[in-house]
């Protein structure tokens, strides 16, 4: 006699980025964890040629999607995805795997396997944003300017040096460039001058240390964040104060390198061209122009944390 799994989740379909990460995610050992708890699952990779919404083809007759990859691989899927409402994990099998640390996932395969098998979910926000007519997903946090060049310039090292990858990165843009930026904030114009914008749906960094406080998924609205200084050695006292906040050791003085508003509408117009990204994907040329929105309860995530734990 076949044993039912005991999970609420009986099937799921896992999608995989072979490309992502830099070496054995335990993908496969995660996988066979499932099956020997009876539940039935079907393995899809991703391919240069095939679409999120390719990967997810026939979702509806699985009980909950995992997508393991890098940031840009799981919130693609969780955009391609979120008509479905299915039950979402996102594997961490990428390099820095901001989406999966806030939301507090293990990086065990068989404590992720416990997870699903748990059936521990909460139903949080996503966005989208819109740059030159294309529109994409993105789960944590979208960005133009200093935040994007980072990204760009870390791509050919990361395979080779990982999360040291950001830091090489960091360290070339000591003097980025100074814009003026005009954002439309629920149809509301502000106008400031910085190193970039950021706009944010999940606030943490890597080691789950805050960007900034009142950052929340689940509140339907966008965190923007705009960053002000004139060098990124600015921005030290805020990640002092970050850390200590993190450590519980008080919340000291986080200078004035930060400002930031919210909205569920966000547009961004630079004053020059800029690298821009979403969720660690570097768009293809600079931009001047871009859009956001929240989705709101649009992901219902796997995570075994607590609401206060999601949030900074």
């Amino acid at each position: 006699m076949t044993l039912e799994p005991s999970t609420p989740f009986k099937s799921a379909l896992i999608i995989v980025n072979p490309k992502s990460g830099q070496g054995e995610s335990g993908i496969e050992e995660f996988t066979q964890y499932l099956r020997d708890a009876q539940v039935r699952v079907e393995v899809r990779e991703t391919t240069p040629e095939s679409t999120p919404e390719d990967n997810v083809k026939g979702l509806e007759a699985f009980d909950a999607l995992i997508g393991a990859g890098g940031d840009g691989t799981v919130s693609s899927l969780a955009y391609a995805a979120r008509t479905s409402q299915k039950a979402y994990l996102p594997y961490p099998a990428g390099t820095a795997n901001l989406i999966a640390q806030n939301l507090d996932l293990p990086t065990d395969p068989r404590e992720l396997a416990d997870l699903f098998l748990s059936g521990q979910t909460r139903t949080l926000d996503l966005a989208e944003l819109e740059v030159n007519g294309e529109v994409h997903g993105f789960a944590m946090l979208a960005g133009i300017g200093l935040d994007a060049a980072m990204i760009r310039d870390s791509e050919h090292t990361k395979d080779r040096l990982g999360v040291a990858a950001y830091v090489a990165s960091a360290l070339k843009q000591l003097h980025p460039k100074q814009t003026h930026f005009k954002l439309t904030l629920d149809g509301k114009d502000v106008e400031v001058d910085g190193m970039g914008v950021m706009i944010a749906n999940f606030g943490m960094a890597n080691y789950r240390v805050p960007i900034t406080g009142d950052v929340s998924p689940v509140d339907g609205k966008l965190t923007v964040i705009v960053l002000k200084g004139n060098s990124i050695v600015s921005l030290l006292p805020t990640l002092l104060g970050s850390l200590r906040a993190k450590l519980n050791l008080g919340n000291d003085d986080l200078g004035n390198s930060l400002e930031t508003f919210e909205a569920t509408e966000v547009s961004v117009q630079a004053s020059q061209a800029l690298p821009a990204q979403y969720d660690g994907e570097t768009l293809e040329g600079d931009v001047e122009v871009l859009k956001a929105r929240v989705l709101p309860g649009a992901v219902r995530y796997f995570t075994p944390a607590a609401l206060k734990d999601l949030e900074t």
